[in-house]
């Protein structure tokens, strides 16, 4: 009878924190599956701790003695991960000044966890699919096959059906990488577990600030329950922290808890509730989600100016020094045919061309991922954990947005 490691030492070992029936059976799945040489797909919500089950796999297979290597394929530019993942040889492109290992050659014997699998460009996947099938790759600028032996464990946040039906991810290595499957519940599933990590946090937060743990009234504790927590435990773990530092108060009310959880008008435009005098609220996400509903605003007075012709007029005469009393008393056409000279050098506006919201949103889009790289000295990184984007998704924005000249991390 095969040896089943203790649930309760594996979560401490790997501080998972919980107790709800569907993550025993992931921690269950990983030990069980770990023993066999096979590929392991992990999906699950963003922030629902994808990354420890890859490591619980590594230590308690017959690999566990060879490297674990962690490759986050959402991080490194399309141009590059091949490069990463296969290695290159020398001068194989501009900057290749010499020969170089990549994940799979450095792993050989051991594990590789492909977090982000869904991110990697579809040239990439057609090599990640030699490798699963016969353990061959070939590096950059080379024309020799080589060899390796490594496990792969693969996470992704991704709808991988939609990806397929999308032409964005091939089947075939889908059910390559699906051998077996692993799936993370979210938190807002996980109702027994949420008070558990949150004293868990406030535990934490206090002995490396030193200072008292923080404490929930019942109203606040309830509130806790009932969110839906789109952040799931990365979230969670955020505003324990956040709140730990800005509130003097050691018991948290149901009220200043409300104000440091977002809420959600639609699926990609998060609001945050508001509390007089909460610094959080003064913090550079609120002013940035702020451009983009005052930027439908102002688009919308446009439009409604434009539907009245009147209003244009006077508005124009007024930034042209005429009277307003008298551009008020005037009707528009006879108006304009007695100031045509004068009228035809104002700047008119054509509804035709007024770009609609979407449009305007990129203008936002640019604008906020703009200032996060200011505020950031330039570092992706960082900026992409401030977005809550993958990397890749940064580097895409930033060549769509010509935002090149800024400093790279």
């Amino acid at each position: 009878m095969e040896f089943q490691p203790d649930i309760n030492i594996i979560k401490q070992r790997f501080n998972i924190i919980g107790n709800s029936p569907a993550l025993i059976r992931a921690i269950n799945r990983a030990t069980q599956v770990a023993r066999f040489d096979i590929s392991v797909l992990i999906t699950g919500e963003s922030g629902t701790g994808k990354e420890f089950f890859p490591k619980i796999i590594h230590e308690y297979s017959a690999r566990k003695h060879k490297k674990y290597i962690a490759v986050n394929c959402g991080a490194i530019p399309e141009g590059t991960i091949d490069s990463e993942l296969f290695g290159h040889e020398k001068g194989a492109f501009t900057g290749a000044l010499a020969d170089r290992k990549g994940y799979f050659e450095e792993g050989d014997g051991g594990t590789i966890f492909l977090d982000e699998v869904g991110e990697l460009p579809l040239t990439t996947q057609a090599r990640l699919l030699r490798v699963l099938e016969n353990g061959e790759f070939i590096k950059v600028g080379s024309s020799v096959v080589q060899k390796t032996d490594v496990r792969i464990v693969a996470a992704t946040n991704m709808n991988m059906t939609k990806a397929i039906q999308e032409g964005k991810f091939r089947e075939d290595l889908f059910y390559r990488l699906n051998t077996i499957h692993i799936e993370l519940p979210p938190l807002r599933d996980r109702i027994d577990d949420i008070l558990l990590l949150f004293r868990k946090f406030s535990t934490d937060f206090a002995e490396e600030y030193k200072m008292p743990a923080i404490t929930l009234s019942t109203e606040a504790r309830n509130l806790l329950l009932s969110y839906r927590w789109p952040g799931n435990i990365r979230q969670l773990r955020n505003i324990t922290e956040q709140i730990s530092i800005l509130e003097t108060s050691r018991e948290i009310s149901a009220e200043v808890l409300q104000s440091y959880l977002p809420v959600y008008e639609g699926p990609n435009l998060p609001v945050l509730n508001k509390k007089e005098g909460n610094a959080f609220i003064d913090g550079e996400r609120e002013m940035l989600y702020k451009i983009i509903l005052e930027m439908r605003k102002e688009i919308n007075e446009i439009k409604s100016q434009i539907d009245n012709p009147k209003i244009n007029i006077v508005h124009d005469l007024s930034q042209n020094g005429f009277d307003n009393n008298i551009a008020e008393d005037v009707s528009h056409t006879p108006y304009i045919e007695q100031h045509k000279d004068s009228y035809d050098n104002f700047e008119t506006i054509n509804i035709d061309n007024i770009e609609d919201t979407s449009i305007s949103l990129e203008e936002a889009e640019k604008e906020i991922i703009k200032r996060s790289l200011e505020k950031n000295n330039g570092k992706r990184k960082k900026c992409a954990e401030e977005l809550k984007i993958s990397e890749r998704t940064l580097y895409r924005k930033i060549k769509e947005y010509n935002l090149d000249n800024e400093k790279e991390n």
